[in-house]
């Protein structure tokens, strides 16, 4: 899945292009740039130079995997949010950001009635699981923690990637 951070500025043709082929993801196959770059009629390596120049701009965030946790048997899906040290959340947020089971890893600012500043997503497929994982999550973040809730996903909420916006297209 693609994940844009702001409009795509005035993109060149082929940029265009590529973003439209993958408004819906990347195919899951075997190669699936090499499946997009024939359907564009470019070469893999060209395709692959242009969303590097994407990601290096901007216009494109990131590419990851969106899979549907439920699907994959994980019912405890459970955000946690936590109140850290300001100047220690970016730091800490890298570290539990690069934490295998962790999904989800963002900074968030404060307001007055929400103190957390840090969002981070666990999976499990048992209660025990996630509550081992919030507190190996926990450890991470040593005397920069303040407190921290977990919210239960109840569903799945509309995931999607990068896209044009129709007034663009």
């Amino acid at each position: 899945m693609l994940a844009s951070t702001s409009r795509l500025e005035s993109p060149d043709p082929l940029q265009r292009r590529i973003v439209s082929v993958l408004q819906d993801g990347l195919p899951v196959t075997r190669h699936p740039y090499r499946e997009i770059a024939a359907q564009l009629e470019i070469s893999e390596q060209q395709l692959q130079k242009e969303m590097q120049s994407m990601l290096d701009s901007g216009a494109i965030r990131r590419i990851g995997v969106v899979p549907n946790h439920y699907a994959l048997g994980y019912r405890f899906n459970l955000m946690v949010v936590w109140d850290i040290e300001d100047n220690e959340v970016d730091a800490i947020g890298e570290r539990i950001g690069a934490m295998e089971f962790v999904s989800h890893c963002y900074r968030r600012p404060r307001f007055p009635d929400w103190p957390y500043n840090l969002f981070v997503m666990v999976h499990g497929k048992t209660r025990a699981e996630v509550e081992d994982k919030i507190e190996r999550v926990r450890e991470q973040t040593g005397a920069a923690y303040r407190s921290h809730t977990a919210l239960n996903s109840t569903k799945i909420l509309k995931k999607t990637g990068l896209r044009i916006r129709s007034e663009e297209k």
